[in-house]
C-alpha cells in the first residue's frame, strides 16, 4: 500500500516547497492539500470532527498555488486535492488550473474533488446546499469535456457552455484521475459514475470500509469498469491500523499533518517515514 501526506497548507505553518521536497525525500509517495475557500464568522454548520473548528480551517493557501510550489522542487512526488471544493469554482478556469499544473508537474497531478459540509460557506458562493451533488457532478463532467476534447462544449442545468477552445490539456491521458471524496450514504453511486477514484475520510472502523470497497468492485463490475483505487486520507499513525486498511482493500493511505510551526511538522515527517519503513 502505497503511503502519502497530507495538510492543511497555511500562512502559519512549514511552506509547501520545503514539506513537498521533505516528503520526497523522506520516501513518501504523494502530497495532498484541502481547501477552504474562506470561513463564514456566522455558521450555523457542526463542523464534522466534532468540537469548535481548527483554526486552519481559515488560513489555508490556494491549494492550486500551494502545489504548483511543490511541484517546482520535487520530481516523483504526487501531487493532490484533498479536496477541492469546485462547486465554488468557475469550472472553466479549474479545468484551465488543472490542466496547467498537470503539465508544468510533468503529469503528477491528482483531483480530489468534494461537494463541502459548510453550508454557509456554499451559500456564500451561491450555491444551494441542497443541489450541491448534482452541481458537483456536471462540473466534473463539463472538466472532462474540457480536458478531452479539442472543441469542448456542454450543456447542463448546471453548467451550460457552448463550443469552446481549451489549452493546455493535461499530460495524464486521458485526464488527471478524479478522486470522490466523501463517506455518505450515496457516495459510491457517484464514485462509479464519474470517479476514477474514492477518497474516503474519517474512517473509524476498516472492516466495515471494507464491506464497501468489496460493495464499490461489485458495482464497479456491473458498470463494466476496472477495480476502483481507494485512498483513504486522515489514516491513524498506527501500524496495526495501516495494515487493518491494507486488508480491507485500501490502495493508498494518507496521514494528516499538524498545521503546527515548520519543526513540529519535520518532526512529525520524520516520524511517519519511520512507521513507513515497518507497515
Amino acid at each position: 500500500m502505497d503511503l502519502g501526506l497530507i495538510i492543511f497548507a497555511t500562512d502559519t505553518t512549514i511552506e509547501p516547497a520545503r514539506l513537498a521536497r521533505l516528503a520526497e525525500d523522506r520516501g513518501f509517495g504523494s502530497l495532498f492539500f484541502p481547501e477552504h475557500t474562506h470561513i463564514p464568522v456566522s455558521r450555523d454548520t457542526p463542523y464534522p470532527g466534532g468540537g469548535e473548528l481548527p483554526p486552519e480551517y481559515s488560513h489555508t493557501h490556494d491549494p492550486f498555488v500551494a502545489l504548483s510550489m511543490a511541484a517546482a522542487v520535487t520530481e516523483r512526488l504526487r501531487l493532490g486535492t484533498g479536496v477541492c471544493l469546485v462547486n465554488q469554482h468557475d469550472p472553466i478556469v479549474v479545468a484551465k488550473k488543472v490542466a496547467s499544473l498537470d503539465q508544468l508537474s510533468g503529469g503528477r497531478f491528482e483531483f480530489g474533488v468534494g461537494a463541502g459540509w459548510n453550508r454557509e460557506e456554499m451559500q456564500n458562493h451561491g450555491v444551494d446546499p441542497a443541489r450541491r451533488f448534482s452541481r458537483m457532478r456536471e462540473r466534473v463532467e463539463a472538466m472532462k469535456a474540457i480536458w478531452t476534447r479539442e472543441e469542448a462544449e456542454y450543456h447542463g442545468e448546471h453548467v451550460d457552455f457552448g463550443p469552446i477552445w481549451s489549452w493546455p490539456k493535461p499530460l495524464q491521458k486521458p485526464h488527471p484521475p478524479v478522486l470522490v471524496g466523501g463517506v455518505g450514504e450515496k457516495v459510491l453511486d457517484r464514485v462509479v459514475a464519474y470517479g476514477d477514484q474514492w477518497m474516503p475520510n474519517r474512517v473509524r472502523d476498516p472492516e466495515q470500509l471494507g464491506e464497501r470497497i468489496a460493495e464499490l468492485e461489485r458495482r464497479a463490475e456491473a458498470a463494466g469498469r476496472e477495480r476502483i483505487p481507494v485512498t483513504v486520507f486522515g489514516a491513524k499513525p498506527e501500524a496495526r491500523w495501516v495494515e487493518r486498511l491494507r486488508a480491507a482493500g485500501v490502495d493508498r493511505s494518507l496521514f494528516y499533518l499538524p498545521s503546527a510551526e515548520r519543526a513540529a511538522v519535520e518532526r512529525r515527517v520524520n516520524e511517519l517515514a519511520a512507521l513507513a519503513e515497518r507497515v
